[in-house]
């Protein structure tokens, strides 16, 4: 057999059949190697499951353009190591191993080293079904049981088949927009389809808007405690970042106007309602003021509402006071609807949304349709307005039984709002949080320590952000009063 090396196998690793009639894999086993341990991962994350039945030697020999004896050495290597058997006449197939020791580096010894942004995230994108995330940032799941996609999939199908198998327009699926026009206007802000553009989740459209106004070593303010993954954001493009501390009622206003004063930035990165970490609403003094001040020093505000749909309409936003003039207002749908949608939006001037089109254009391309399709098919329902009263009263009587909680344990609560899915608490006799997170994680009880959410990752804090929706369970009461009285 003849068997043309390409890809990996072109920087001049014979076959078996050609270079090396002796049969001894020679210079392959490098590359077996590295084929090995990318299945053996595969077989970690899940990809292929106890009993599945890995493709075949030809298979992979033609997927990769690797020679046959390189997938031959890969295979017994994977056998070696207990990952796989053969069957004779049949192929190589997975065996039940025990997945469910945490790799080294996620054990809890190292949460001293790796209780960061990038672990906080790891942490919110698994799934442990036995573990209480009290530092969640999502809402229970069977809050949203109720919109469960699977009742919408065939009306998206039938109303878009065509379409769907191409990308879609680079502001995003224009009837969404037009929906959203409606969904803008009922929180008192006035926007056109124009105005508006649809991301891959609220991530995207903060990164879309990073891209655009922030050349690297330029400067920008944040909240602080404020929003970790835009923090990692902003630490990725090389952006100066400078923390205007959160007070009970939103931003500090002496320090925000003397860093406008002293630094002259383009953007204010905030959250003026539900904020996260917090839970603190900006009041309407305060939100005037803010925009008074945007004015005065040619600042841009960018209003992240992420938990829109869980506010009363009626509540203050910067978005709805200024009309979008000095403002973009980022939104989301993965807090209300489901995280696995990913669909977001930014509304903003006409003309800066046609440049953020483009630029969504030249970086993704586009974002994704069926998602986009779904979200509307879900919004136009009837269903939906129900689902946002049942929401909103969970949240209220959750964020009062937390308190109540947060009460009895002897919490000092940073803010005490009626309805919010964080509550930002310090803990009796715990002077770093960090410390109470470690000590919790065995338990499986996860927490999210306050140096996560500051701008100086460094900085010690007694704050814990706790999502109101697990601080009602009975075992983390148990768990954290056990650990305050050793104390």
């Amino acid at each position: 057999m003849h068997c043309t090396n390409s890809g990996n196998d072109s920087v001049g690793i014979p076959s078996v059949d050609d270079a090396n009639p002796s049969g001894r894999p020679q210079r392959a086993a490098p590359i077996a190697e590295s084929l090995a341990r990318l299945i053996g991962q595969q077989i970690a994350d899940g990809v292929y499951r106890a009993g599945d039945k890995l493709p075949s030697l030809r298979e992979l020999a033609q997927l990769h353009r690797y020679a046959k004896n390189t997938v031959v050495v890969a295979f017994e290597m994977l056998v070696a190591r207990g990952l796989v058997e053969p069957r004779r006449g049949s192929g190589f197939y997975v065996l039940d191993v025990d997945h469910a020791r945490p790799p080294a580096d996620e054990e809890p010894g190292q949460l001293s080293r790796a209780m960061d942004i990038v672990w906080l995230m790891r942490e919110q994108l698994k799934t442990q079904p036995d573990a209480v995330a009290v530092g969640d940032g999502f809402p229970p799941v069977e809050w949203l049981a109720d919109m469960r996609m699977d009742r919408y999939h065939q009306k998206v199908v039938r109303t878009g088949l065509g379409a769907l198998f191409r990308y879609g327009s680079r502001f995003g699926y224009a009837p969404l927009r037009e929906s959203l026009v409606r969904k803008l206007g009922d929180v008192g802000i006035s926007a056109a389809p124009s105005q508006l553009v649809l991301t891959h989740g609220a991530n995207e459209a903060m990164d879309l808007v990073i891209r655009y106004f922030l050349p690297p070593g330029s400067t920008v303010l944040v909240d602080n405690p404020g929003y970790y993954p835009l923090f990692g954001k902003l630490k990725l493009a090389g952006v100066r970042m400078l923390g205007v501390p959160r007070l009970p009622d939103g931003p500090d206003l002496a320090a925000l106007e003397a860093l406008l004063q002293r630094e002259k930035p383009r953007l204010f990165f905030t959250q003026s309602l539900a904020h996260n970490p917090t839970g603190s609403d900006i009041s309407p003094a305060k939100a005037y003021k803010v925009l008074q001040l945007s004015e005065r020093y040619n600042l841009m505000v960018v209003e992240n509402d992420p938990l829109a749909d869980f506010k009363p309409t009626s509540a203050v936003r910067l978005s709805a006071l200024d009309q979008l003039e000095r403002t973009i207002y980022i939104g989301s749908f993965s807090k209300s609807f489901s995280a696995a949608l990913r669909v977001g939006f930014i509304a903003c001037n006409a003309a800066l949304a046609s440049d953020l089109a483009d630029l969504k254009a030249l970086v993704h391309v586009s974002s994704s349709e069926y998602c986009e399709r779904m979200v509307d098919v879900m919004l136009r329902e009837g269903h939906y307005e129900r689902h946002l009263v049942r929401l909103r009263q969970r949240l209220e009587a959750a964020t009062g039984h937390a308190l109540q909680v947060l009460d009895a344990l002897g919490a000092e609560v940073f803010a005490r709002p009626t309805s919010s899915l964080y509550l930002w608490s310090a803990f009796p006799g715990v002077d770093d949080s960090l410390t109470l997170a470690a000590a919790l994680m065995p338990q499986k009880v996860i927490m999210a320590p306050g140096r996560v959410f500051s701008v100086d990752p460094t900085a010690v804090s007694p704050w814990s952000r706790c999502n109101v929706g697990a601080v009602e369970s009975p075992r983390f009461l148990a768990t954290l009063k056990a650990h305050l009285s050793q104390r």
